[in-house]
């Protein structure tokens, strides 16, 4: 069965955004140090990405305009409004739990969870999150979108790995 991989970057007071929804503060504590290959390690294992609207609406308005960096993928965002599938992009009003768990079935490699918050927060209360790969970046933010709000429910991880680069860390859980 696929796996669900949150991979993902926050603040070290646990934000994926700052308080206007932007990210230009994902960055190591020194600019221009090389990243480990972490990213294309991910894209080597994955055909599906999960995304919220307002995720994918940062990408194609302000990280990645009128270039979709994740071609060759199928891609579902999650979102109320109607709108026409693109090359490799579902848009949908589905229950996000509903959909991965259809996807979960489904032969092909694992999924990545992109973001936002909202849908991480689904899938995490309903279990649906197989692996956690975050990266802590050495930024306080005090406020913002935060990656995990209250949940209804503790959630008990199991550590499997570390790394540390440039001032960041790496963390990798799965549930225990």
């Amino acid at each position: 069965m696929r796996s669900v991989i949150l991979y993902i970057a926050m603040s070290l007071d646990g934000y994926i955004a700052d308080r206007e929804g932007g990210v230009d503060w994902l960055a190591g504590q020194e600019p221009g140090q090389d990243m480990p290959d972490s990213y294309n390690a991910l894209l080597e294992r994955i055909d599906t990405i999960l995304l919220g609207w307002n995720t994918y609406h940062q990408l194609t308005t302000q990280l990645s305009p009128g270039q979709w960096p994740y071609e060759g993928l199928d891609c579902y965002v999650f979102t109320h409004r109607s709108l026409p599938p693109g090359d490799g992009i579902t848009f949908t009003d589905a229950d996000p739990c509903a959909l991965v768990r259809e996807l979960k079935t489904r032969p092909g490699r694992d999924i990545w969870l992109c973001g936002g918050a909202v849908l991480a927060q689904a899938l995490a209360a309903a279990g649906l999150i197989d692996r956690y790969e975050i990266t802590v970046i050495p930024t306080l933010l005090g406020g913002g979108v935060p990656l995990f709000g209250a949940l209804e429910q503790e959630q008990k991880l199991r550590l499997l790995g570390t790394g540390t680069f440039n001032g960041m860390a790496e963390l990798i859980y799965v549930p225990r």
